[in-house]
This record gives structure tokens, sequence and C-alpha cells, in this order.
């Protein structure tokens, strides 16, 4: 158990405002994101504290959660509950298409995002970029069970700013891009930003989809309905938003709550409320198996008969389309703004 506060700032904020500290045996995590709220959890050991170029990392063991990921302050994952956010923000939108080949990931330096698109068979080529070198060495060490997608031969690793990384993209170039960010805050910002959308827009093929985190319905709503707003300015497909929970996201610390935002482009009608690519079917016999998120395929007509004579796009998945419903007061501000 630690002994002594270890303070973890947020790069380019007074540390005062912004800091976490493991204050003798807990680890609270306080920002100007989220103010007048913290959460807590019990610290057994530290693991690892280090500085890199762009950020604070720490991993300690929790008393609950298992290892806990910390970057400039703010929970990124822990091993007890990873797996809400890393399948919803993968399979959401690659379920929702047929057969994606080629896929990018920006940020998801863990390697959880990376686990879960080669679970896709029909994935050829997987592209990865991650600003910091640091949390995908710690990741690798602490983290083995999320980061083994790193050891499947269809990724490449490349270790840079994703949003000149996507600007140096050849046109329609992919068929998913997946945007695993931390918060608005330091090396994340442009990442919420119009002109990254747009190189997002330009790298995708026709009806290619996007699936970026998207914060809280209960804490930024001022900060969805500008992504809302640019999506719909510049995906000319569907927009759409998601939501799963995550306990120790405390950053969304009502029950956990996160988003994402799901867009395509121009081109083959994408529906990302009813799969068309389900997974479950080869995940009878993974070694890894799914641990949160399904398409178990129901039967949306009157008639159960004749679901094996319909196309897949008239079934429906309770997990998968329940993610797409909101609430009534984050329905109103998003259609509104999606108008």
């Amino acid at each position: 158990m630690a002994e002594e506060s270890v303070q973890v700032g947020s790069n380019g904020n007074d540390v005062g405002d912004s800091i976490s500290a493991v204050i003798p045996g807990w680890f609270s995590e306080i920002s100007p994101m989220w103010p007048g709220e913290a959460h807590s959890l019990k610290v057994e050991k530290i693991l690892f504290q280090g500085k890199s170029l762009y950020q604070d990392v720490m991993v300690f063991e929790s008393a609950t959660y298992g290892k806990v990921l910390v970057l400039d302050g703010v929970i990124q994952l822990t091993e007890r509950d990873e797996c809400a956010y890393q399948e919803m923000i993968t399979h959401l939108p690659l379920c929702s298409i047929p057969n994606p080949k080629k896929v990018l990931v920006i940020g998801g330096g863990d390697g959880g995002v990376l686990r879960e698109v080669a679970r896709h068979a029909s994935v050829e080529h997987i592209d990865i970029c991650e600003i910091d070198e640091m949390v995908v060495n710690v990741s690798k060490q602490f983290f083995p069970d999320v980061a083994v997608g790193y050891a499947d031969s269809r990724v490449s690793l490349h270790v840079g700013d994703g949003v000149k990384f996507l600007k140096d993209v050849p046109e329609e170039t992919y068929d998913a891009v997946i945007v695993d960010s931390s918060d608005p805050i330091g090396p994340a910002q442009e990442l919420f930003e119009k002109p990254f959308f747009e190189s997002v827009a330009k790298a995708l093929r026709p009806g290619g989809v996007v699936c970026t985190q998207a914060e809280s319905i209960w804490l930024h709503m001022h900060i969805i309905e500008d992504i809302v707003a640019n999506c719909c300015q510049i995906f000319k497909g569907s927009v759409n938003y998601a939501w799963t929970t995550v306990p120790t996201y405390p950053r969304h610390v009502h029950y956990g709550v996160i988003g994402f935002m799901l867009c395509s482009t121009e081109g083959p009608a994408v529906d990302f409320k009813h799969p068309v690519n389900p997974i479950d079917a080869i995940e009878v016999s993974s070694k890894r198996p799914l641990k949160f998120y399904n398409s178990e395929v129901i039967d949306v007509g009157s008639h159960a008969i004749d679901m094996l004579k319909r196309p897949l796009h008239h079934r429906c998945s309770r997990l998968h389309r329940a993610a797409f419903c909101l609430p009534t007061f984050a329905k109103k501000v998003i259609d509104a703004k999606a108008k």
C-alpha cells in the first residue's frame, strides 16, 4: 500500500486545479473537466510512475479493479471493466458494415481496441497511430491481456501525431477509423476539432465508418453538441450517438457513462442500429471470448418463422441497438443539432 502522497498533474494546467493524488492508500481523480466531483480507488501498490514527452503515466494495483492505467491523473482503464469500453467502441462500428478490410486506430495505445478489431476475420490490415510510446510499452508490460492486440501480424504501429498521420493518408484508404482518445485536454484536444473530422472523412471509403470517444451526456453536453454539429456538416451518410457504461470512468461519475460518435461517409447506406456483420458466431471457439458486447440477433417482425428468410438488416441485436437509445434530455439536444 502507498505510504506517501503521489501527485499526478494534467499537462498544461495548474496542478493545484487538476491533480489526482494517491493519499495514504487511496487514488482520487480530480479535474476541472468534472468540477465538484471525484472518485476514489483503494491502492494496494504503485507499480509504475513516469513522465513521457506528453503526459504523466502511472499504473497501480487497486483493491477491487485489478491493475489501473492512469494518464495525467485520469483513469484510462482497469483490468476489471476495460472490456465494456474496448468492445463497444470497436464492434459498434465494425459490426455495422459488411466485411471491413482495412482499419485505422487513432490513439488506443493500450492495445485494447487492436485486440477487438483483430476478432474480425475479414480485416486484412490494421494501422494504429499512438502519439505516446510510453503508453504502448507500459501497457505491454503491465496489461498483457489488453496489449495482446499488438501481437497480431495484421497490425502496423505508427508512433506519432494522429492528426498529422491522417493528413498524409491517401483518400478513401480505410473502411473504418476508430478514435480512442482521452478527454479534450492536452495531446488529445485536436482529436475533437472540425479539421480532424474532415481528415477522417477524407481517409474513409464511400460508406466507411468512424467511431470516436464522445464524452458523457451527464457532464459534457456542450462538448457533444459541438461534435454532433461538426459531424453533421462533414459526414453525409449517417450520424449517431451511442453510449455504454464503464464503472471506473469517474469523469463519467454518474453511473460511469461514456459515449461514442458514430458516422458514415456518403455511399452505401449504413444503419448503425442494425448490425449487418455479427461477431457472435466466430466467438464460440474463441480463446478470449467477448465479455460485454453482443450482437444477439432477434426477430423484430411479427412472425418469427420468417426470420430465416429475411436478410440480416431485418434483424436487430438487443445490446447493440440499446446503445443508441438515449434519455430524453440528451436526445432532444442531439436531435436538434443533427437537423
